[in-house]
């Protein structure tokens, strides 16, 4: 596995970290948008809760793919850099 590869740099305490973050600010905005007065009329089904598990599922993993991306681009430039000095 390359120092870049996808799932080496997804499991990064930083990217992990970050997305976590993200995911329960954003998870959690989102899910009171779409689910509020369930959740205050704690009235919530099975099928409400899987949509609110998937509410911060997805920015999860949005914010993972954003992270990785940008660390495999900044990665890249380092090495045409690297590259390019190189006589």
């Amino acid at each position: 596995m390359s120092s870049n590869s996808f799932i080496t740099l997804a499991t990064t305490a930083q990217v992990v970290r970050t997305a976590i973050r993200v995911s329960l600010l954003v998870g959690s905005v989102l899910a009171l948008i779409n689910h509020g007065d369930s959740i205050i009329n704690l009235s919530l089904s099975t099928q409400n809760i899987i949509q609110i598990l998937l509410t911060y599922f997805v920015p999860y993993c949005v914010s993972t793919y954003s992270g990785v991306k940008a660390l495999q681009s900044q990665q890249r430039q380092l090495n045409r850099t690297i590259n390019s000095d190189v006589p």
